[in-house]
């Protein structure tokens, strides 16, 4: 099952790469921008209740499909951006077996312990 849920996310990581290349941007703006999702990790700081929470915030793909599409209705490529690469980063983090947090901890994912 594990790896029919990679190959999933990985199909999903590269249909982001596919969305991106319909959009006015270079392509080091991708390999910048793909990692930031991971401020989400700063509520840690807190508590992991928080941590949780906020990791969950910019790693949830029904989010990121949210703000893409605002952005294509709207015309406005920072959001299709912000959407493709949250998207993305939530596909990519998956395919290393991180997924959504519980508040037990930053090990405790709705893919099991890491």
């Amino acid at each position: 099952m594990k790896t029919l849920i990679k190959t999933e996310e990985l199909a999903m990581f590269l249909l982001s790469i596919f969305l991106f290349s319909f959009l006015e941007y270079e392509w080091w703006v991708y390999l910048v921008w793909i990692l930031v999702p991971d401020i989400g990790m700063i509520g840690y700081a807190m508590n992991a209740r928080v941590g949780a929470m906020s990791y969950n915030l910019f790693h949830h793909k029904g989010i990121a499909i949210i703000i893409g599409i605002l952005g294509m209705r709207l015309g406005l490529q920072d959001l299709q951006l912000a959407g493709v690469i949250l998207f993305g980063h939530a596909s990519m983090d998956r395919i290393l077996g991180y997924g959504l947090k519980f508040s037990e901890g930053f090990k405790h994912t709705h893919l099991g312990k890491l």
